[in-house]
């Protein structure tokens, strides 16, 4: 029997679980759409067949994340909601822009396809950025001041270029030839970027944040944190240097820079969440003051045990079906 102290951690592991799958599956498509060429419909058809069997399924982890802080935290969904009430519907607006142009680009006449483009890019970039600017405003405690603006603007250009630097390496995974030349090109300067923002965040969260001060500088957690930024710069080192030896003979190591992208995302994110945690509002909310009763917690916790499983047999079993480089897109 699980302790009613102990459902409300278990919560957040599960929300936490939903958000970093949500950031790297759908990170990497949302990637490609923000990257995707204007000037050449061939390149561009096969970018959208790279993520054609998976897109529209990796925001299932998005409704996860957000039914899980709904019904196990309803308390923190609700002053996070109402302080994220305008990016949030600005990256719907992005999202449904992205779904509608999916499918209407291959449903036109050839001299409208390049429109429907143009707004899957765009749609790319909102939801993007609309979801970089919430988590700089979430880093900065939904404060109402300039310099919290300004946070999260930079974090929305930090997380749009983040995910285009995975969805870059996602198309050295799963490309070849010309296009795959592109990616590798798109991957060196994205990292570069990338690790710029990481290094500004480093920097920057625990100067505006005392909480996260005191948890990066006080033992023993502050051994962990120095781990994180450790990691992650070494593993940038280690991606640029594979980026410069690619294309290898036969293709091989096409699949390092996505995995390496891959282990960056999950130390920055643990680096992030351990540095608010027990806080899911910061510095207002604890897991346990916003979690719902414990015995709504515990009937929810058997259906979570079923359903997160189940999403996750899927997903395996969909990338399993559809591994290997990719073909010219078909739609039927």
């Amino acid at each position: 029997m699980i302790a009613d102290a102990n459902l409300p951690a278990i919560f957040a592991a599960l929300m936490a679980l939903s958000v970093i799958v949500y950031a790297i599956l759908d990170g990497y498509d949302l990637g490609v759409g923000i990257l995707l060429p204007l000037n050449n419909d061939q390149q561009a058809d096969q970018m959208i067949a790279s993520i054609g069997p998976f897109w529209d399924a990796n925001e299932t982890w998005l409704v996860m994340a957000v039914g899980l802080l709904l019904i196990a935290f309803p308390t923190a969904h609700n002053v996070i909601l109402k302080a994220l009430y305008i990016p949030s519907a600005i990256m719907l607006v992005g999202l449904i822009l992205r779904g509608v142009a999916f499918d209407f680009r291959a449903k036109v006449a050839q001299v409208n396809k390049h429109r429907w483009n143009q707004i899957f890019k765009l749609g790319s970039c909102i939801a993007s950025s609309s979801q970089g600017y919430m988590l700089g405003s979430f880093v900065m405690g939904f404060e109402a001041s300039f310099m919290a603006y300004a946070f999260a603007a930079l974090s929305a250009l930090g997380v749009t270029c983040a995910y285009a630097l995975i969805g870059s390496t996602w198309l050295i995974l799963k490309t070849s030839d010309d296009l795959q030349l592109r990616a590798i090109n798109w991957a060196k300067i994205t990292g570069k970027i990338s690790f710029i923002g990481i290094l500004a965040v480093c920097i920057v969260n625990p100067l505006i944040n005392q909480f996260v001060f005191e948890r990066w500088t006080t033992a023993p957690f502050a051994y962990f944190m120095a781990i994180v930024p450790f990691v992650c710069f070494t593993l940038f080192l280690i991606g640029h240097l594979v980026l410069k030896q690619l294309p290898l003979k036969d293709d091989s190591g096409c699949w390092l820079p996505f995995l390496i992208t891959v282990v960056v995302y999950v130390f920055c994110f643990c680096g992030l969440a351990f540095s608010f945690y027990p806080y899911v509002v910061p510095g207002e909310l604890t897991i346990w003051q916003a979690a719902s009763a414990p015995e709504s917690l515990r009937f929810i916790l058997y259906g979570a045990l079923i359903v997160i499983p189940c999403i996750l047999a899927y997903t395996i079993f969909s990338y399993r079906v559809f591994w290997g480089k990719v073909q010219d897109l078909k739609y039927y």
